[in-house]
């Protein structure tokens, strides 16, 4: 794991070449960004996929850069990023029956975290994009469209994980 450190309000925790699947780990990705890291950690403890262990011990990683690197409070914490890039496939060759061979293919992937510290920005008007939504704003502006995938509930009839 790397520590990647671009602002001072913002801490990276970086893993490479975890094995598993892209598609597997943003699965579990997607339902932490935008949180508290104390929520964080309650929902990867109780998520039944692998990926949330390894995700579970970068969050974790990247709260103890935080208070190492910044002194910040691990309560003032949220993931404002949380990213998966894929990796390179390690390709082997498992042998058969009368001389032939099968490949076999495992994917690894590449996870980034990013946790922020909000009491430093105590001065300005923290808005988080998650939770404090207009939702009177395509009311009022017709001509306005709302085109973010948070609001809508992929896990209802014709949704994203219906199709078999």
């Amino acid at each position: 794991m790397f520590i990647k450190r671009k602002n001072k309000t913002k801490i990276y925790a970086l893993g490479q070449h975890i094995s598993m699947s892209a598609h597997k780990a943003r699965r579990v990705i997607d339902q932490i960004r935008g949180r508290s890291y104390q929520e964080t950690l309650m929902i990867l403890e109780l998520m039944p996929y692998q990926a949330s262990y390894s995700i579970f011990k970068l969050v974790y990683s990247a709260a103890a850069n935080a208070s190492d690197n910044m002194n910040s409070d691990e309560t003032n914490l949220i993931i404002f990023k949380a990213e998966v890039n894929e990796g390179a496939t390690v390709k082997k060759l498992k042998p058969r029956a009368r001389g032939r061979s099968y490949p076999i293919k495992r994917p690894t992937c590449h996870i980034t975290i990013g946790v922020k510290d909000i009491s430093l920005y105590e001065g300005e008007y923290y808005v988080d994009p998650y939770i404090n939504k207009d939702y009177l704003t395509p009311l009022k502006n017709p001509g306005w469209a709302y085109t973010d995938m948070i609001d809508e509930n992929v896990y209802s009839n014709g949704g994203v994980w219906d199709k078999k």
